[in-house]
């Protein structure tokens, strides 16, 4: 009888451990559809749930394979056959978690799959006793110096096996696992590129080498293999690095050429948006996610985010009593009901809730920088700052934890703590304009006016959120005696609040009309000083001054006064002025200690 060859490049070494490849292009969908779902069913026999799932998802989303293009599973060599009621047995314990006795029946197997699974056990036992150590003994807040006290003795082992080469794609990630738990990141950077190039199809190496890299320049000198994968790794590192604007060009290529279905990729389309604060669109993608995947509990957290943003409570409640449903003990979940008693002022109970999340996952990092945003809204800073430290601990490049800290030690009034802090917020989100304010705000503290300046000059330039930017500066300039950059930073300021559109009403717009109005003055331009003393008078604080200098500009003109023409002003207020736009609403600018971005 024929053997009926898989249609996917499968080959067997010598060991039995199935070797697969991928093309570098998305040219046959069927053929990255087949290569999925042997992936899919290679991870699962191997327990890494987390890639089995995403591979499985991702081949959901492409079309279905006829019946004749459905490949075998890989061969069975002898040694699989020896270890198989071993491994069979194993693998009932260890998805019921009972690591240590699925490791006991699996010692001295010699299958490329059982020594997986052995080594695999071993490492999730000692993980799962350091987290019950952590909760039990110590609590969320004060995690120390628990380890995990196999990660040394597998190291030992698994190094042998890859000075002899004798690890396989699974072996080679595993081993990358325990030396970046080691914080041996080099070395783990190192095995998981080597575990890329032999297993390119495994999500688990990919997503752990995304963890390890920490700016495009490091990204730029690892050797990747050439592969469709690599297309899904750039994406997705992209986003953790915040270069949004290359993050959607791949993932709008992704949709392109056939993964338009993909959840995976709506969802981190959602969370790149959400990533460069534009609400509106990602919280649109989020709602047609949940169309979509009513279920999905996954980023969801993120969703609550923006409904916690943009005050959307009766949508927050609906979204945790949802997800309270479907399964109440999962980490998003809890984030989702924190959030929600955030927006409710309800503190001390949001807090409680990302301790529960913390429980069920000490790793995850958006509880800990959630939990620091409420401990600073207790007014309890030194659990803020162990929170931070923690998300900081978790992911070096979590933008919002060192903000936090930056935050808290302000309060604590140590500048030069918080100067150290917000430089490695702006280090990660350059074109962030409150990360450049903060730092302008902490120079000036520090009486380093010109770095001050800068600070507040690029904030403006990069797009202010807060429209605070040039106020800052126009002040920096009024106290230097800088009269004329002061005004022209008041001018760019009032024309930036009326060329948006919004009626709303600036914090600090009549201070801008107030000082312009005297500027004029000084300058004998009394058409300009007068526009600018009549806005003064609908302020409340800067009325009597407004009326005041009205008077003063129409004595001035009844004794004959005209406007200098030898000093010429080289900026003007905008026409819009002129008319009765005065706005009527006031909203304060974004407090990011209460908001969680």
């Amino acid at each position: 009888m024929a053997a009926i060859l898989p249609a996917v490049p499968v080959s067997v070494t010598a060991v039995g451990t199935p070797v697969l490849t991928a093309n570098n292009d998305f040219s046959d969908l069927r053929e990255i559809k087949k290569q999925l779902l042997l992936i899919a069913g290679l991870t699962r026999e191997r327990g890494l749930l987390h890639s089995s799932k995403w591979s499985a998802e991702l081949a959901f989303s492409l079309p279905a394979l006829p019946l004749a293009e459905l490949q075998p599973p890989p061969p069975i060599t002898e040694e699989d056959a020896q270890d198989m009621d071993a491994y069979t047995l194993a693998k009932s314990y260890f998805d019921v978690k009972e690591y240590d006795r699925a490791a006991h029946f699996l010692h001295g197997c010699n299958s490329k799959k059982a020594y997986f699974l052995y080594m695999y056990s071993r490492y999730l036992s000692g993980e799962k006793k350091k987290d019950d150590e952590t909760v039990d003994s110590l609590g969320p807040l004060e995690k120390g110096q628990v380890k995990n006290e196999a990660l040394r003795e597998l190291r030992v082992e698994l190094s042998k096996k890859h000075q002899a080469r004798e690890l396989d794609g699974f072996g080679l990630y595993l081993y990358g696992v325990v030396l970046r738990k080691l914080d041996l990141v080099k070395e783990a950077i190192d095995v998981f590129v080597e575990a890329t190039h032999v297993l390119p199809l495994h999500w688990g190496a990919w997503l752990e080498l995304c963890n390890l890299i920490t700016d495009k320049e490091m990204l730029k000198l690892l050797s990747l293999p050439d592969t469709w994968m690599k297309e899904f790794f750039l994406a997705h590192i992209y986003t953790e690095l915040q270069l949004i604007e290359e993050a959607l060009q791949k993932y709008q290529t992704l949709i392109d050429v056939g993964f338009s279905k993909s959840s995976y990729i709506v969802s981190q389309i959602a969370v790149a948006y959400h990533n460069i604060r534009d609400i509106d669109k990602a919280l649109s993608i989020f709602n047609e996610l949940r169309k979509q995947d009513p279920y999905r509990i996954e980023n969801m957290d993120t969703f609550s985010n923006l409904l916690y943003v943009r005050s959307m409570k009766s949508e927050l409640s609906y979204l945790a009593h949802n997800l309270c449903e479907i399964d109440k003990y999962r980490v998003e979940t809890c984030c989702v009901i924190g959030n929600y008693y955030s927006l409710r002022s309800q503190h001390e109970k949001a807090a409680l809730y990302f301790q529960r999340a913390l429980k069920l996952n000490p790793r995850y990092l958006g509880a800990w920088t959630l939990m620091g945003h409420e401990y600073m809204e207790m007014k309890n800073t030194s659990a803020a700052i162990q929170a931070y430290r923690h998300a900081i601990e978790v992911n070096k490049r979590d933008y919002r934890a060192w903000y936090g800290l930056g935050q808290t030690y302000e309060i604590l009034k140590m500048p030069f703590y918080c100067l150290y802090y917000y430089r490695r917020a702006h280090q990660l989100r350059p074109n962030d304009s409150r990360m450049l304010v903060a730092l302008g705000e902490c120079y000036e503290k520090l009486n380093q006016l010109v770095e001050a300046k800068k600070c507040y000059w690029r904030a403006y330039a990069v797009g202010d959120v807060e429209k605070m930017a040039l106020v800052k500066l126009a002040k920096l300039h009024e106290q230097l005696t800088e009269s004329e950059q002061a005004a022209q930073c008041y001018v760019k300021y009032i024309q930036d609040i009326y060329s948006c559109g919004e009626i709303v009403e600036h914090l600090e717009e009549s201070t801008a009309f107030r000082y312009l109005a005297q500027y004029y003055f000084k300058c004998k331009l009394w058409d300009e000083a007068s526009a600018c003393a009549q806005k003064c008078c609908a302020f409340n604080d800067t009325r009597e001054e407004g009326k005041a200098l009205l008077r003063q500009i129409l004595q001035l003109r009844n004794q004959g006064e005209t406007s200098t023409t030898e000093m010429p002003a080289p900026f003007y207020l905008p026409a819009s002025l002129s008319a009765n736009t005065t706005p009527t609403r006031r909203v304060s600018p974004l407090n990011l200690s209460s908001v969680t971005p």
